[in-house]
């Protein structure tokens, strides 16, 4: 898998989509694995998801980013 396909795959994990055709959670996960700078953007893909929820709704910074992935 590459950066660009895991990426969007990541994407639509965080947003609670379905994966793109062709990519399964356990390719993705295999690739995360072994590749440091794609779990990286997966955490700041995150954190930034959860802050735009947090001004959405008005609530304060703090929430415990690690626990809306999986």
């Amino acid at each position: 898998m590459h950066c660009s396909q895991a990426r969007t795959a990541i994407s639509a994990r965080i947003d609670r989509e379905e994966l793109p055709p062709g990519t399964t959670g356990a390719a993705l996960d295999a690739h995360l694995r072994g590749c440091a700078e794609c779990r990286r953007w997966g955490e700041r893909a995150l954190r930034l998801k959860v802050l735009a929820r947090q001004l959405d709704t008005g609530s304060g910074i703090g929430t415990d980013v690690g626990t809306d992935i999986g």
